[in-house]
């Protein structure tokens, strides 16, 4: 068994809400960056769940990549849905992501980390989303950084699982 990977720090600098929420954010981003360190180009496109082809490590990070994009920009911001998906390829975000190299799907990952950082920073936390939720509430910013934390926290507990499955690596 290979060593474990890294864990970053998730002390928060100050204990105002936005600053909780935002590196709470911020270390499980980090996180998902972290059990990807040493894969392979071949192993961050395995999917070594059986019931689950499109589960790889590339995919569920350019899928972090696209959930983030989609709360921030298309809910929150009201921007046009340029997002991958299709209503006939709902996850074509995890399923494009094979073709990319592994170190592109991480550094634009990052990008939009860094832009949704600043535009977190310039709104306050009870401003409404532009776009109503499937049910037609308008959630504020504060649940959409909720939500993130979450998905990003549920993902990588998959990134933890392919991990060990394709090369024995481990979390802490």
């Amino acid at each position: 068994m290979l060593g474990a990977m890294t864990r970053t720090d998730d002390m928060p600098s100050a204990w105002d809400e936005r600053t909780q929420l935002t590196t709470f954010l911020d270390y499980a981003r980090d996180t998902a960056r972290a059990k990807c360190e040493g894969l392979s180009a071949e192993d961050a496109r395995k999917a070594p769940l059986p019931g689950s082809p499109l589960m790889t490590p590339s995919g569920l990070v350019n899928h972090l990549r696209w959930v983030e994009y989609y709360w921030f920009r298309v809910v929150f911001l009201g921007e046009e849905d340029e997002g991958p998906w299709t209503d006939e390829d709902p996850d074509r975000e995890m399923r494009i992501a094979v073709d990319l190299p592994l170190a592109q799907v991480l550094d634009e990952y990052a990008e939009h980390a860094e832009r949704h950082r600043k535009l977190v920073a310039e709104q306050d936390l009870d401003a409404k989303a532009q776009r109503a939720t499937r049910d037609g509430r308008h959630v504020d910013l504060r649940w959409i950084l909720l939500h993130l934390i979450e998905e990003t926290a549920r993902h990588n507990g998959h990134l933890d699982i392919l991990r060990e499955l394709i090369d024995g690596r481990t979390g802490v």
